[in-house]
């Protein structure tokens, strides 16, 4: 079974809705014995770093998903995987989960070309560096879709696959032991998005 957090951040049902399109047995809940129940955890998120930091920990979840972690596969989508770096400096600095080195930064600072927008919404194609299992049925190249202003910076030894926004290389996908994230998001990429699910539910 695979849970989605549920602690009031996210379009929680539109990504339970792709994987039961899958044929996947999931579950979007708050609960910590569901989540130490579960296969498998997805953290997803929509919003600011610091806000959705503060009802992650009014959950009293924090715990239960470093714990988690260590035993079984975790995936972190968009501002979810934000969250699982050392720490954002969206209007502020926040504290993250510690999950993954880096740090979460704005991408306006890194584009030189100030004709492109931010946030950076739209598809892009996904470069990939290093071979994965979360890759299995996932071609380099492949389109997905993004919706951010902000990305993770100092994180090269855990990227996975990066898009490129101008002069900007947009991690795009990481992992660390159990841990995994992406940026985009693989319930709004079509068939690509599917099948990264369907790799992620195999692991």
């Amino acid at each position: 079974m695979v849970a989605i957090v549920d602690y009031g951040v996210g379009n929680l049902f539109s990504l339970q809705s792709s994987l039961r399109s899958l044929g996947l047995e999931t579950e979007v809940t708050g609960e910590a014995d569901h989540l130490r129940a579960a296969d498998r955890i997805i953290l997803p998120g929509v919003g600011a770093f610091g806000d959705a930091r503060g009802k992650l920990d009014a959950t009293g979840l924090v715990p239960v998903l470093l714990e988690e972690a260590g035993r079984k596969p975790l995936l972190g989508i968009c501002l979810g995987m934000q969250l699982l770096f050392d720490r954002s400096f969206e209007y502020g600095e926040h504290p993250g989960l510690g999950l993954v080195p880096g740090d979460v930064v704005f991408l306006g600072e890194n584009l030189t070309d100030k004709r492109l927008k931010v946030p950076h919404m739209g598809w892009n194609s996904l470069e990939i560096l290093r071979d994965d299992p979360l890759f299995r049925y996932f071609e380099n190249g492949e389109y997905v879709y993004y919706v951010h202003s902000f990305y993770a910076r100092n994180c090269r030894d855990s990227t996975l696959g990066i898009s490129r926004y101008g002069d900007a290389a947009v991690t795009g996908a990481v992992r660390r032991g159990n841990v995994w994230g992406v940026q985009f998001h693989p319930e709004k990429s079509g068939a690509a998005g599917l099948r990264l699910l369907r790799a992620f539910a195999e692991l």
